[in-house]
């Protein structure tokens, strides 16, 4: 593109706006923020970030609670050319030092509760320390308040960097993927036109926002449609119930679909005036998509992404949505599964690496060449660490990550294969399968059940009920049983901890 047309994710969203006075974000307590609104009040913080000595390309690090503030610092950081980099609220100050000290940010917003503890971690990364809390108060908000709502957005190109988001890093330190507005807007648009998004709709946004799903692929297609969403601080069951009949959209983890079906109102006339589930982040189990259909008539809608790159394929909005599946490459994403050892590209059907290619792919991890170069090729292909295969109708199939692959007496086994065929046996409510360490197998295959509540299960009855269905070299050597699965915020099973717990089982 030429120089003089900005291709800043604000401009652009707001070039095409075509009714200002429409409501963009509701609240619970009955706020309500027009697009106008949005306007004035992200050129009032985009003025208090200026006023602050920021310089476009600067990072502004966030670790604070979810508020409509919150997201007015996200677009205000991205009008202003600067660099958004939003940090899970779960993050400890060890874990915070790591990340700020990394992308040393000029800014670090936290809540005013954690500004004493935050100080040092702050000054040793040469950042200023501004506050803001769940309540959408505090020293930031206050400078923005005070500031004027005139504010000329920064121009950028499509490859400048709008955010870098940290890898929820389950081996070795977390990298922080470099995302460019390109990225951002690309992605949105693929998702417009894949979902049917339009400003009639209305969405429950009850993720986090220091997250992709939460705050890009939501929040930006919210905006990049005219649309509204009504802004919850975190998942409620019965408030998400209440809200359904004003609503068109829902976005979610899988948690949330479990949680819903608990709910005795769950059934058709409450959904009857949505249109759209999606549900990401992890693995949505097919019981509960079967589950959720019979009760709503509601084919949860599946889709696959990364903190690299954003979505890469959604199942169909017309067309059958396959349980087990996350569907087809989005438009502009090209999606292949090649040989883990060689790179070579696979045939149907067949397991090896998943690699995606587009505009969505990130432009690589801060300060970590070595990193990019090992996991992003010269053709352009981004490694995702997932395996997979593609079905002969084109669907893509998610089989477990590279590192999650057993290796147990020279055969390669896939967890996923396997927590199919256990979370089927009657009182199973899910399971986790890992490699332990063992003297003879190099691993063994162990499997961790989490079993309905009354269900008489054992080891030998699960054993026994899978021995006939997998190849001896599959079977897990033991079963151990567990009340629930570690998870992180997003919802992913955590392995890693799993395999740290019973690392000496076999031993």
């Amino acid at each position: 593109m030429s120089d003089h047309i900005s291709e800043n994710l604000f401009d652009l969203f707001t070039r095409d706006l075509a009714d200002l006075s429409a409501t963009v974000i509701e609240t619970p307590q009955g706020q309500r923020i027009s697009y106008g609104d949005l306007i004035v009040l992200t050129g009032q913080m985009a003025n208090a970030l200026a006023g602050l000595g920021l310089k476009p390309g600067d990072r502004v690090a966030a670790q604070v609670e979810k508020s409509v503030q919150a997201l007015i610092l996200y677009l205000a950081t991205v009008r202003a050319g600067r660099v958004f980099l939003p940090l899970n609220t779960g993050y400890t100050p060890t874990e915070i030092d790591y990340f700020v000290g990394d992308a040393e940010p000029a800014i670090f917003v936290c809540d005013p509760a954690a500004a004493a503890d935050l100080q040092a971690t702050a000054d040793r990364a040469g950042a200023r320390l501004v506050t803001l809390d769940a309540a959408g108060r505090g020293s930031l908000t206050d400078a923005a308040a005070a500031a004027s709502p005139d504010f000329a957005t920064v121009p950028r190109q499509g490859d400048d960097l709008a955010a870098l988001l940290y890898t929820s890093g389950t081996t070795g330190r977390s990298k922080g993927a470099m995302l460019t507005h390109g990225n951002l807007v690309s992605n949105t648009l693929a998702l417009r036109q894949a979902w049917r998004y339009s400003a009639d709709d209305v969405l429950i946004h009850a993720l986090p926002i220091f997250h992709t799903h939460g705050l890009f692929v939501a929040t930006n297609i919210t905006l990049f449609s005219g649309a509204s969403m009504i802004f919850l601080p975190k998942f409620d069951g019965g408030q998400v119930m209440d809200l359904m009949p004003r609503a068109t959209v829902l976005m979610g983890v899988p948690t949330f679909y479990t949680r819903l079906l608990q709910d005795a109102r769950l059934d058709r006339d409450a959904t009857a005036g949505m249109r759209l589930f999606v549900s990401g982040s992890a693995p949505l189990l097919a019981e509960t998509h079967r589950e959720w259909q019979a009760r709503t008539g509601h084919a949860i809608l599946e889709r696959y992404g990364m903190t690299e790159t954003n979505m890469n394929s959604s199942n169909p909005y017309d067309g059958d949505r396959i349980a087990g599946t996350v569907g087809l490459p989005l438009p502009g994403v090209e999606i292949i599964v090649t040989d883990p050892e060689t790179g070579a590209e696979l045939a149907q059907d067949e397991i090896g690496m998943v690699e995606v290619r587009g505009p969505n792919v990130f432009q690589g991890y801060w300060r970590m060449p070595e990193k990019t170069a090992a996991e992003l090729r010269d053709n352009g292909f981004f490694i995702t660490g997932d395996l997979g295969k593609i079905d002969p109708r084109g669907y893509l199939h998610i089989v477990g990550r590279g590192k999650d692959l057993i290796i147990t007496g020279g055969y390669n086994v896939y967890p996923k294969e396997i927590e199919t065929e256990i979370d089927a046996i009657d009182g199973v409510v899910e399971s986790a399968v890992i490699g332990l360490p063992h003297g003879d197998f190099g691993e063994a295959v162990t499997a961790v059940v989490v079993p309905a509540a009354g269900a008489d299960l054992s080891e030998s009855a699960i054993l026994s009920a899978l021995s006939g269905r997998l190849a001896k070299f599959k079977q897990p050597k033991r079963v151990i049983f567990a009340p629930e699965l570690p998870r992180n915020t997003m919802g992913k099973v955590q392995k890693n901890l799993l395999r740290a717990e019973h690392d000496a089982l076999f031993r």
